[in-house]
């Protein structure tokens, strides 16, 4: 029995987590922490750490060791005659250099790198702010969706009632068989327009589960969120938010950074026509063992004798000074600076681009209030005349057809007052993004 209670209690949980309803919020930190691109461009960026690390050793010295173990076989060259020479031989290195002078070259290349490490996380950053766009728009067309099918739901009553009522009437032969058979008609009609609208539910939320990259789809549901009934004209100007936009919106500043990583490659291949200076330090030792045998041999000293006698130390500063290498450095400053020509013109491309959406979504906004309230108009105008169309059918003065029409009427302007509505919220929370408003509903 224990066990049937503990199924009965797991299969509730699983249920319940089937019907998860998730929020935007949450919608948008899982795709910004799973989604493939932002996963791509944060390897990106421990790539250029890793540039930057390494830069960053251009201060340390380079340090070798060296051994070296030679035997030889022959005769030597001696007078007119020759001996035998017949040898082993043993070396040992320790050697180190450093940079001393090269007219600031490392740090150049330490500050171009980090540089490339700013640039690479504004990248993510873009990506994230993308990804979030996309999913608030997604999840503003859902709840546009689930609305229409609210609306559907109440006309496929309306229908219904209309139906039975048209029922009754034709069996007692108050009505024609022709007013049941147009009201049948229209109540198949708004079951129609119903399911597509639960349809479009469905392929709204299958859009987020995209974008979200989930393997599951089916379960997947968002939360229902109270949208005012009314809305008021809130909006800044474009300039306004132009000012903060160009300031924290991230493709800007990834350009911003190019354009300084650039500026400092560019001092980097400068550096090429400056001489360099190199300072050394080295010990070393070696041994020798002739193996021709005899007391020559045997008066050897040891292996260990012969490194001590043998030992040596060598410090020494190195200057190469550049004086020909056929034009290349100077024309790799010229690319250099080419390519900050290029970064300056990117910076100036991303500034279009955010200055062209804001002004486009504040252009949306303005018309998407102003239709807005037109259907609002229109949908007190569509109820009034759908009441006045059943008062008129219920005392015989009009069709059927005619209340039909009055509440296709009236479902179209609903649909229209929603569209409207949540058209202005996407533009208006657009706006609000460009001027660090972060999203939310």
């Amino acid at each position: 029995m224990k066990k049937v209670w503990i199924i009965v209690f797991g299969l509730g949980y699983l249920g319940l987590s089937a019907q998860k309803k998730w929020s935007l919020k949450e919608c948008v930190n899982y795709a910004v922490e799973h989604n493939l691109q932002v996963i791509q461009n944060q390897y990106n960026k421990q790539s250029q750490e890793s540039n930057l690390k390494i830069a960053k050793k251009g201060y340390l010295p380079s340090v070798s060791a060296g051994l070296n173990n030679s035997v030889s076989f022959g005769q030597l060259s001696l007078g007119t005659g020759s001996i035998r020479n017949d040898r082993f031989s043993n070396s040992a290195s320790l050697g180190a250099d450093i940079l001393v002078y090269n007219n600031g070259r490392l740090e150049k290349n330490v500050r171009k790198a980090q540089f490339d490490v700013e640039a690479s996380q504004y990248d993510i950053e873009t990506i994230k702010n993308d990804i979030s766009l996309q999913i608030a728009q997604q999840y503003l067309t859902t709840l546009l969706n689930k609305e229409i099918v609210k609306i559907s739901q109440s006309a496929v009553e309306n229908a219904q009632k209309q139906y039975d009522r048209a029922k009754i009437t034709t069996n007692v032969g108050t009505t024609a068989q022709t007013v049941l058979a147009e009201a049948e008609a229209a109540l198949a009609r708004e079951k129609q327009n119903l399911k597509t609208a639960e349809v479009n539910v469905g392929r709204a939320l299958f859009a987020i589960v995209q974008l979200l990259q989930l393997t599951e789809y089916k379960d997947f549901d968002v939360e229902d969120v109270n949208i005012p009934e009314t809305l008021d004209l809130q909006l800044q100007s474009a300039d306004d938010v132009l000012v903060t936009a160009y300031k924290i919106q991230p493709q800007i500043k990834a350009a911003e950074s190019r354009i300084k990583s650039a500026e400092a490659q560019t001092e980097v291949s400068k550096t090429a026509f400056w001489p360099t200076l190199t300072a050394s330090a080295g010990l070393s030792s070696f041994y020798n063992n002739i193996l021709n045998g005899g007391p020559a041999e045997s008066a050897q000293p040891g292996l260990f004798q012969q490194y001590k006698d043998n030992f040596g130390q060598n410090v020494g500063l190195s200057l190469n000074v550049p004086i020909f290498n056929k034009g290349i450095t100077k024309l790799q400053v010229e690319q250099s600076k080419i390519n900050e020509s290029l970064a300056k013109n990117s910076l100036e491309q991303q500034k279009q681009t955010v200055r062209q959406n804001v002004q486009k979504a504040q252009f949306d906004a303005d018309a998407n209030y102003e239709t807005y309230l037109a259907a609002v108009e229109a949908e007190k105008s569509s109820k009034l005349a759908l009441e006045f169309a059943d008062k008129s059918y219920a005392a015989g003065r009009t069709t059927i057809y005619d209340v039909n029409v009055a509440r296709n009427n009236y479902a179209n302007a609903q649909g229209s007052v929603a569209q409207a509505k949540y058209n202005y919220l996407f533009s208006l929370k657009l706006l609000n993004f460009y001027a660090g408003i972060p999203l939310s509903l």
